[in-house]
């Protein structure tokens, strides 16, 4: 299913509010939250806005999710991603040098490929 429209309808329902409710809030026609919700349409920019607003969350995530969507659609390796998390779970410090260590061996890899051309 839509994914839009997945995070707006449990958005709504975190709330607690009825699609009616949401409609008058965002000053749209409440048919218009329903077609949102079914995946049948998506709201324009300035909509957006208002729905987001209105349910207290951002616009960025109503169309893509939490950052853990996001990785979640972004990396597809499986392990590369429990990894990830896992590294989220360390100290700051443990961080800087994870970020460091990628930083270092993405530079040499790119380095490697500039010479094999």
């Amino acid at each position: 299913m839509n994914k839009f429209a997945d995070r707006l309808l449990s958005a709504r329902k975190a709330k607690s509010i009825s699609q009616q409710e949401l409609a008058k809030l965002a000053k749209v026609h409440f048919t218009n939250v329903g077609k949102y919700e079914r995946g049948e349409a998506v709201p324009s920019a300035d909509v957006l806005n208002r729905v987001a607003k209105a349910l207290e969350v951002s616009p960025d995530f109503l169309l893509n999710g939490t950052l853990g969507d996001k990785a979640i659609d972004a990396i597809k390796d499986e392990e590369l991603l429990i990894q990830f998390k896992k590294v989220e779970q360390l100290s700051n410090d443990k961080k800087k040098l994870v970020k460091e260590f990628l930083d270092a061996f993405i530079f040499k890899a790119n380095i490697q490929q500039q010479f094999a051309h």
